[in-house]
């Protein structure tokens, strides 16, 4: 019997504006102001160095260690507020949430930093309709949401995994990483590229698709 659904963050229930403000405008600019740079020479060396770190670092996740880096003389806990104007959810979101909340416990599993999770969700005013957040880079100190990752959720959890649904929109780490542990999983391409069982295009679909389990249950 499924009693918990999991979401990825980024790309399943917000669009990636506030990340990409933060680090592709927000960074830069502080950085171009402490170092008298024009912004886009500014962006030309920061990029280089997102780069050369690398998504598979859990470094690339960390705003501390790059305002320790860049020796950035501002608090970037703070800053994320500043950007908070960014936040943009996709528009099926909260009803599909509002309504999946009343059968299950819904919650969070993301490589996003807890911190930019927190302020997206006070923010969209989305915090009351999950029961926990899980970060793989802030709880657990992994950059991929591997299988371990979600069995770690489980055990957390209390849970087994055929109690457990997730759904996201990176075809390795939110679908087959979860079905490798017996978590039924959904790819979710709002490009609308993709065909298949378990593909989704918004999460609406995903909601017809869970609907018929509570009603079994």
């Amino acid at each position: 019997m499924i009693k918990i659904i999991s979401f990825d963050f980024d790309g399943t229930i917000v669009k990636p504006t506030f990340a990409d403000a933060f680090w592709l405008e927000g960074v830069p600019t502080l950085y171009a102001t402490q170092h008298h740079l024009e912004i886009e020479d500014a962006k030309k060396i920061l990029f280089k160095e997102y780069e050369r770190i690398g998504e598979n670092r859990i470094e690339w996740y960390d705003p501390g260690y790059w305002f320790e880096r860049f020796h950035l003389k501002k608090d970037w806990k703070k800053m994320l507020l500043d950007y908070r104007t960014y936040v943009e959810v996709f528009p099926e979101v909260p009803a599909v949430l509002k309504r999946l909340s009343k059968h299950y416990t819904l919650i969070i599993s993301s490589n996003a930093k807890k911190e930019f999770i927190n302020v997206q969700l006070t923010q969209a005013k989305l915090h009351q309709y999950f029961g926990r957040v899980f970060s793989s880079t802030s709880d657990f100190h992994t950059v991929k949401k591997v299988s371990d990752f979600y069995a770690m959720i489980c055990k957390k959890m209390e849970i087994s995994p055929e109690e457990l649904i997730h759904v996201g929109d990176h075809k390795e780490f939110d679908y087959y990483a979860p079905q490798k542990l017996g978590i039924s999983s959904f790819y979710l391409d709002r490009t609308k590229n993709t065909k298949g069982q378990d593909v989704i295009f918004d999460l609406k679909q995903f909601e017809k698709k869970v609907r018929p389990l509570h009603d079994l249950e």
